[in-house]
């Protein structure tokens, strides 16, 4: 069994969307899903899986023809990106660069910027990363500590981010910083940086993480880093908390898309390891407590699917609000936490060890709840709505 609802098929579902789809999942079965020990090991994706995936049609698909792109839209990266999680994978920095990075750059970016980066990031010859959380700045980004104050030309850039995904391979980094550190929110820009022999900026050590081995997660420096005023992402300062605020409902629907893929991967993998595992003379299968935890896991899924796909129905429409990307961050986290839980112990004891994707799978879903704003701030933006 490859899909646990076979004939289901989203209402935002075109044509185009269901053959990137399969385009996705034969490349990701084939390229991505093998490769998951060796990654974890390496800590990183091999920096050359970016420019086979560029190769592909898979990155930034909604960057426009002119720039390289395929000129889609959201459907696109939710297809990709649903297929990816599907796979089993929890190393590929995806959705940072494709889906939220990249979509920063072709959103907010001047033409220049546009034409100087977006062909690059379709192709994989120019990763990125954006740089939000600081040591001690989680959700609060009105309180980061990081400066680009500018000095004719250029902006000094510096400060400390951490947790920052696609630290090792990223060539470009969109950094959240105050251009006034006098104002809070409406200090705030994004300033991007070309880190090829950037000199101030520092990769710090790859972060130890309790999953999602394989993703290159540092910490990064900045220390008197000169990037030049044109790089300033719009060309106008204090913007960028604004913009920040605009994307984060995109962000938080694609954690949802990505808790409910796993979530449904889990499913799949814990049923045909039932039909095989045996006690007691009979598959595992038999029992009816197996059958009862999977129809309820099968169910949770099937109500994810469909919430997911309404959240995706209005971003392409363009009505997608924070209440409701939270709302769906909230309880795709969440419920991809438990279900992935209850398919472990149907493991038992081999549902604990890492070389099981079930076990991968268990530890990387844990952070779903934290990053993107935690489940508790998720919680505050939606009571805003009662």
């Amino acid at each position: 069994m490859t899909e646990l609802f076979p004939d289901y098929r989203p209402a935002w579902e075109t044509e185009n969307h269901r053959l990137i789809r399969e385009h996705a999942r034969e490349f990701f079965t084939r390229e991505a899903t093998p490769h998951q020990e060796r990654w974890a090991e390496q800590h990183c994706v091999d920096r050359d899986f970016w420019n086979k995936t560029g190769a592909a049609g898979l990155l930034a698909p909604e960057v426009e023809e002119q720039y390289g792109g395929a000129g889609g839209d959201f459907g696109y990266e939710a297809a990709v990106f649903h297929e990816l999680n599907k796979a089993g994978d929890t190393a590929f920095g995806y959705s940072i660069h494709s889906s939220i990075s990249v979509h920063y750059l072709s959103t907010y970016g001047t033409e220049e910027q546009k034409r100087r980066w977006l062909p690059g990031t379709v192709s994989g010859d120019l990763v990125v990363a954006i740089a939000m959380t600081e040591p001690e700045t989680g959700s609060d980004l009105q309180a980061i500590r990081t400066t680009a104050i500018r000095d004719g030309n250029h902006y000094v850039v510096n400060g400390n981010k951490t947790f920052i995904s696609n630290g090792t391979h990223c060539d470009l980094v969109i950094i959240v910083a105050k251009t006034d550190p006098a104002a809070r929110g409406k200090g705030i820009s994004l300033i991007v940086a070309e880190t090829k022999d950037l000199p101030g900026f520092q990769r710090g050590r790859v972060l130890a993480k309790i999953g999602q081995h394989g993703q290159d997660t540092r910490e990064l420096s900045f220390t008197d880093m000169r990037v030049p005023v044109e790089n300033l992402l719009g060309g106008e300062e204090g913007k960028g908390f604004g913009q920040l605020m605009d994307q984060l409902p995109r962000e938080r629907l694609l954690i949802g898309i990505s808790g409910l893929a796993m979530a449904e991967a889990a499913v799949l993998e814990t049923i045909a390891y039932v039909k095989e595992r045996r006690a007691f003379g009979a598959p595992i299968l038999n029992f009816q407590n197996t059958k009862f935890e999977l129809a309820e896991c099968k169910a949770d899924v099937l109500a994810g699917r469909a919430l997911v796909d309404y959240g995706i129905g209005r971003c392409l429409d363009g009505t997608l609000d924070a209440s409701t990307g939270s709302i769906i961050k909230l309880w795709g986290s969440d419920k991809q936490c438990e279900i992935i839980d209850r398919c472990l112990q149907l493991f038992g004891g081999y549902g604990y060890m890492m070389e099981y994707p079930i076990a991968q799978k268990y530890a990387a879903a844990r952070v779903q709840k934290i990053y993107g704003g935690t489940n508790e701030i998720m919680k505050e933006l939606i009571a805003r709505t009662l």
